[in-house]
């Protein structure tokens, strides 16, 4: 395995233990109505992470099929608002369990040598498997870190 190759690995299990980690805080005994953001509650948020997340991994499954993907569209807030609204009255295990599946998704595919860059949303410029993996990461960890703080 080339360093390209074992940095994306490191990068991919990091990503699990943040997609871990929202789980665990999403299956305690909290008020998940509380509001995290100006307009967002901690539902909210899961529903805007699990969003994206399937975007993600239905972009990267597409790639690894030979299958041209279709990346999201909108200005980002727009997307974000959709995020949201979109996934409102899903229950938070139905979330979870989709963010789950999105997880085991983009695990299936990553390693896929094939994929050099990975859409985002139209209008945005691509990433590579690597550069993905990391903004997703690094997506998650500021929200835990956002969800962590009023919760307590």
């Amino acid at each position: 395995m080339d360093d390209y190759e074992s940095k994306i690995e490191d990068s991919l299990l990091l990503l699990q233990n943040k997609v871990k980690e929202v789980i665990d805080f999403y299956q305690q005994e909290l008020d998940f109505d509380k509001m995290v953001y100006p307009f967002w509650t901690a539902k909210d948020v899961l529903g805007h992470l699990t969003f994206w997340h399937e975007s993600f991994a239905r972009n990267l499954n597409d790639l690894s099929d030979g299958k041209k993907p279709i990346p999201l569209s909108g200005k980002l807030s727009e997307v974000n608002q959709r995020s949201v609204d979109s996934t409102r009255s899903i229950s938070i295990p139905a979330l979870l369990d989709r963010l789950s599946n999105a997880q085991k998704g983009i695990n299936n595919c990553i390693g896929d040598t094939s994929i050099s860059s990975i859409p985002y949303k139209k209008g945005s410029r691509n990433y590579s498997r690597l550069e993905h993996l990391e903004v997703v990461s690094g997506h998650i960890k500021k929200h835990l870190k956002d969800l962590r703080k009023t919760s307590n």
